[in-house]
């Protein structure tokens, strides 16, 4: 038997706080989403907690892109793209291109209401496509000839990447101890990050953009996350050049004294001044003439 509810407003008691929100509960039977704390709390942004929430809130099949929220939004398409950029990135929304039982390749968005929760599957979508047959386990002290050959061909294939790209992908473990590649999530992650240092920027501005403000849990693999930073988030720009070296100021020329008019002057070498070589310049003009 269910609970009796009562939605008067409580008595004031000893134990009410004198200041801050005081709140007045209503305990809701239908038309309500549940929410988690850490989303609801989150520092940042007030739009992404409210694009959030809404997506929460609406049945499963509901279009979420960027243009169906700005119909319900006021905010622009900056604030809302922005707003998903964040919540991929903290691992409440995922994009995944997945094969249709009629081989179309299609985007499908999913929603965890706690990052790192298991997709739930869709009821009214099309049915998953059937896994794999997984092969067979070779029986002990027999390596699996697929295994080889599928580790031989990623070496092979690591061996034709960029050896810098991959050294900076290889260091991030070292910054966080979850940021472990496979050799092929190496090959497919290291063309973006030549283009990166193609263009300037240092290893070192990489590691920390791609290492700074993770999620406390990462959904599956991090080469995913990995993957839509570095197509994602803008280029850093390069370091400026250094500037040049300090040359100290030109040297000045040492004071002399005129032959003529005994003025202090200044010049590399003993003389007349500037206006003693006029008048010699114009004496020796008329006796010319």
């Amino acid at each position: 038997m269910a609970d009796s509810q009562f939605n008067a407003l409580p008595r004031a008691d000893a134990g009410a706080p004198t200041s801050g929100v005081i709140h007045v509960r209503t305990r809701l039977t239908a038309d309500f989403t549940v929410i988690s704390n850490a989303l609801a709390q989150r520092r940042g942004s007030a739009v992404t907690i409210g694009v959030a929430v809404y997506i929460l809130s609406l049945p499963s099949g509901s279009i979420v892109s960027i243009s169906a929220l700005r119909a319900h939004f006021t905010e622009g398409e900056i604030l809302i793209s922005r707003a998903l950029r964040e919540l991929e990135a903290a691992g409440y929304l995922e994009r995944r291109r997945e094969r249709t039982p009629s081989g179309q390749i299609r985007t499908r968005t999913y929603f965890y209401d706690v990052p790192g929760g298991p997709p739930e599957p869709d009821p009214d979508g099309p049915p998953e496509p059937p896994e794999p047959p997984r092969p067979r386990k070779p029986p002990a002290g027999e390596t699996s000839s697929v295994s080889v050959a599928a580790r031989e061909e990623a070496s092979a294939e690591l061996a034709d990447v960029d050896p810098e790209a991959v050294a900076v992908l290889a260091s991030l473990r070292r910054v966080d101890k979850r940021l472990v590649l496979s050799e092929r999530e190496a090959v497919r992650l290291a063309p973006a990050v030549t283009a990166w240092l193609a263009a300037g920027v240092a290893p070192a501005q990489i590691t920390r953009t791609l290492t700074t403000g993770l999620p406390d849990r990462f959904l599956a693999r991090p080469a995913g996350i990995l993957g839509f930073r570095l197509r994602e988030i803008p280029l850093p720009a390069p370091p400026l050049p250094p500037l040049p070296e300090y040359l100290g100021s030109p040297a000045v020329p040492p004071l002399q004294t005129c032959d003529g008019c005994d003025r202090a002057f200044r010049a590399p070498h003993p003389g007349h001044c500037r206006d003693c070589r006029k008048l010699q310049a114009e004496g020796t003009l008329r006796a010319a003439c």
